[in-house]
């Protein structure tokens, strides 16, 4: 390589000292051209350099598991609540108290001393259930009923004759009229165990026309967390997170449900928000034991590479003929690689190039 090549080579390492490299979001590199030297991968040897010719700093190209990753606060709780209106016509004569759980066939709260009873099912209770009536909600009767011993019927979506007996003796057993119908607001159908969370009626209250009862929740502990519309790609359905508990431990988690909310603003002028909020389940739902509410922190995996060849991202220079490669240091004397760059994550890049191995020195500013 001719003289001035080798002048204008060590005249860039001397201008690169200077440089400085920024990254935006987690895959765009921007340079600035007055930043960062522009300088040629041409063959040729340009000589021994002299000691203040080399790099002020090196680093190690290393072989790794790389992960895009953020973190964001999240609530742990029970979930969103459901309200419970009364819909028979009387006065509250017992309530649950805040906390209690509640399983299939369980009274969850009594008007004029007669319960109204906790089942499962995804439709809500919203009419009298009696002979010939058919669809979802009497299937779901049924197959309460028989669950809980009460067979001798075809589970299926015609409410018959024998499904009428079968309700005449779960009535009996509960001290209700034994009518075979089964009347709105005498069973609530919810998607499994329940737990009260507030309470909002009172004994010797009036009670009917869907008037307020009680508000519950799910049993399971989840953690509510939300994040800008920005970085969406974070929380999508179905991915792997780790929630880090109140004691320090981290507990494995995934993204059950992503939506979008708007958070209203607080302060007069401001604007609302729009948000991504995302609903996560824990792994292993003994991590919250005794925890009724707390603030965690959700870490999300955007992206991983497993298994790549990574540099710190300082150590990338712009090329003249465009892209990007890194200085390799071998002993006293350094040279030019061009290389290809993937994900950026906690400082380093994953790169690709011919002749690129794990091991190698590479220069960095410092």
């Amino acid at each position: 390589m001719s003289e001035p090549v080798a002048t204008n080579r060590r005249s860039a390492r001397r201008r690169r000292r200077g440089r400085a490299v920024a990254v935006v979001g987690a895959v765009v590199v921007v340079v600035g051209a007055a930043a960062v030297a522009a300088v040629g991968v041409g063959g040729g040897n340009p000589g021994t350099p002299t000691a203040s010719d080399l790099p002020p700093g090196t680093a190690q190209v290393t072989r790794e598991t790389m992960l895009d990753t953020d973190d964001a606060v999240g609530d742990l709780g029970y979930g969103a609540k459901t309200t419970l209106g009364g819909w028979i016509a009387g006065v509250v004569t017992k309530v649950p108290l805040a906390g209690d759980v509640l399983s299939r066939g369980r009274p969850i709260y009594r008007v004029d001393n007669a319960p109204v009873v906790l089942m499962y099912g995804a439709v809500a209770a919203y009419r009298t259930l009696d002979r010939d009536a058919t669809g979802a909600d009497v299937r779901q009767l049924e197959t309460n009923l028989k669950a809980l011993g009460y067979g001798g019927f075809t589970v299926d979506n015609r409410y018959t004759a024998s499904t009428a007996t079968a309700v005449r003796r779960w009535q009996k057993a509960l001290g209700l009229t034994q009518t075979g119908q089964v009347e709105l607001g005498r069973v609530l159908f919810a998607p499994g165990a329940i737990r009260v969370d507030t309470v909002t009626a009172g004994v010797n209250q009036p009670t009917g026309g869907g008037r307020e009862v009680l508000q519950y929740t799910g049993t399971g502990r989840q953690v509510t967390v939300r994040v800008e519309v920005s970085k969406q790609r974070l929380a999508r359905k179905g991915v792997a997170v780790q929630v880090q508990m109140p004691d320090g431990k981290t507990v494995a988690g995934r993204v059950e449900r992503v939506h979008t909310v708007i958070e209203q603003a607080t302060d007069p002028g401001s604007e609302a928000e729009t948000l991504i909020e995302a609903l996560v389940s824990l792994g292993d739902p003994t991590a919250a034991a005794g925890i009724e509410a707390a603030s965690v922190t959700v870490v999300f995996t955007a992206a991983e590479r497993e298994d790549v060849l990574t540099v710190p991202v300082a150590a990338l220079v712009a090329l003249a003929e465009g892209g990007y490669g890194v200085e390799v240091v071998e002993g006293s004397t350094t040279r030019y690689l061009k290389v290809e760059t993937g994900l950026f994550a906690n400082g380093r890049v994953e790169v690709t190039g011919g002749g690129l191995t794990e091991g190698m020195t590479v220069g960095t500013p410092q």
